[in-house]
This record gives C-alpha cells, structure tokens and sequence, in this order.
C-alpha cells in the first residue's frame, strides 16, 4: 500500500521496483531501480522535526528490504539504504541511519542512530546503536555494538559472509524480474 503521510508527502517508487501488495509505503519514501520490497515491510517516513521537516527514506538502487522489515526514522531524521544491500527478514532500521553499499543486515537485528560503510555484514539478532562501523566490518549474531565498543575487537568480512551477502542480494534482484512479471495476477 502506497500512502502520504500527515504533511501531504507520497512515496516515489521506481517503475522497475517491486513493491508486494502487502507492504506499507508512507510518506516521504524513495525506492530506486529494481528494488525488491517483500510482503508486510512498513517504510514510513512521517515524524516532523522541531521546523516541521522531513528526510526522505531512500533505498538504493538494487537492492532488497525483506518480509517483515521496519524502517522508520525518528523527528524526520534521514534513512539511507545504499544501492546492492539486503535488508534481512523483521530487522528494523531506525533513523536516524546510513547503510551503504553492499550491506547486509541480518534477520532481526536492530540498527539504530548509527552509519554502517560499504560491505559490512550484520548477521542475526544483533544491536548496532549509536556509531559507525567502518568498511568490510563483520558483526556475528546476537552481538550488541556500540559508541563504547573496541571496534578493533570485530572481525573483517571473510570471503564466505561476503559471497553469501552478494548471493542473497542477487536472487532478491531476481525475484523483482519473476514478481513484476506476475503482478497482475494477484
């Protein structure tokens, strides 16, 4: 569902997107070229800052926000998804926060107030508030990273957690192909 917010704003979805039908879209929302959007994801750009504004949520070109995902920003804060990056099943994204290019983020893991660069990998059930984690930074399920954290202590993305984010990235561009193919019939 493709919805304004309060102030008037309307999603911009990019033709080749695919959006599923059970999704929710709200307000100030930007979805680039073949971005794969699955069922019951809810992208809502709607808090005002103190002057009444609002930063858009942009996802990137390519790239896939799951079932079940949540990204919201708090007072109209930006939310950047870069172009590539998979955002796994029920993880939420609250702004504000940047993700860069080819991240992955894994099935329930919170990012919150924070910059992730390009190619880190964020596997399940983790907690990144308030920091930025460098390039090629790799997070283990269940971690919790913070302002406080040694990020020398994390490991680098292994070949392995980088071949499996550039997999998962990839059939999620495939099924935008198979679903726009198909969206009318449902």
């Amino acid at each position: 569902m493709i919805r304004k917010n309060p102030r008037g704003d309307l999603p911009q979805v990019h033709p080749t997107a695919f959006v599923d039908p059970t999704a929710i879209l709200c307000g100030r929302v930007i979805v680039e070229e073949n971005v794969f959007i699955g069922p019951y994801a809810v992208i809502r750009a709607d808090e005002r800052d103190a002057d009444g504004g609002i930063e858009p949520i942009i996802i990137g070109a390519h790239s896939n926000i799951q079932d079940g995902v949540v990204i919201h920003s708090k007072s109209g804060a930006e939310v950047r998804i870069g172009r590539h990056s998979s955002i796994a099943h029920r993880a939420i994204v609250h702004g504000p926060c940047v993700v860069k290019d080819r991240v992955f983020i894994g099935f329930n893991s919170v990012l919150f107030n924070c910059h992730i660069n390009d190619g880190c990998v964020i596997r399940y059930n983790a907690v990144v508030d308030g920091c930025e984690l460098p390039e090629g930074f790799y997070v283990p399920s269940t971690a919790r990273i913070d302002s406080h954290t040694d990020l020398a202590s994390l490991p680098r993305v292994s070949a392995d957690a980088s071949e499996f984010s550039e997999d998962v990235a990839r059939t999620n561009n495939d099924l935008v192909a198979g679903y726009k193919h198909i969206q009318n019939e449902f």
